[in-house]
């Protein structure tokens, strides 16, 4: 099995393994700095960030490595439906954060099932990445529209940091949507491999807003 040799796939692949690297040290941060202040938030959060580690590293195979069609519609598969779930449980994060802490009992299972519905429509209608971008876009509108509110009448910094962090999260989904994007600096780079450097930041100003909070949840009970 060889490296493709396109360079844009190439420095795609490159770019998607080094979000799987963000994402899972995030995941991993987030886990160890929350479990001991709000467990539940932390599994939530950490799981959401460590299936899109998940999804990135077959994203990086599928990219980088020349393979056949059926090969590469077989690896699509995993990607499809942990970046469903990644939504997913992003939303449910989102909720709790909303609800004070608390996720009523039928919003999981209410967003998992979104999320089926979505891995269901790309088995039917395979190869269409716009029905992933416009599920992704619910959600970051959501999560955009609740974080202002809550930054907003909290006047809470961590709620503030969330909301950038989705920002950017929406600047990387358009990025991602228009195919004619292209730079070169050093390397060619895509609409795909921009996407995942700018996502990177991202994760990262996310994982600044999860900690604050971490952090408030502390001082309150102390």
């Amino acid at each position: 099995m060889n490296l493709i040799d396109i360079p844009t796939e190439q420095t795609t692949a490159v770019t998607d393994l080094f979000l799987s690297l963000v994402a899972l040290v995030v995941s991993m941060i987030v886990y160890h700095t929350g479990k001991a202040r709000d467990r539940k938030k932390a599994r939530i959060w950490s799981w959401a960030f460590g299936l899109l580690a998940v999804a990135s590293v077959f994203g990086a195979a599928a990219h980088g490595l020349e393979i056949t069609d059926r090969m590469r519609y077989i690896l699509w598969q995993p990607i499809n439906f942990c970046l469903g779930l990644t939504v997913a449980l992003f939303a449910a994060g989102v909720v709790y954060d909303l609800k004070r802490s608390t996720l009523p009992r039928p919003v999981l299972p209410v967003f998992i099932g979104a999320s089926m519905v979505f891995y269901l429509i790309t088995l039917l209608v395979p190869g269409i990445f716009f029905v992933f971008i416009l599920y992704e876009a619910v959600a970051l509108l959501f999560a955009l529209f609740i974080y202002i509110f809550l930054a907003y009448k909290e006047k809470n910094t961590g709620y503030f940091l969330m909301a950038c962090g989705i920002l950017i999260s929406i600047i990387a989904a358009v990025i991602q949507a228009a195919n004619s994007v292209h730079l070169t600096f050093i390397w060619e780079f895509d609409h795909n491999g921009i996407f995942h450097i700018v996502q990177m930041i991202g994760l990262v100003i996310l994982l600044a807003g999860l900690q604050k909070g971490f952090k408030d949840l502390q001082k309150n009970n102390n």
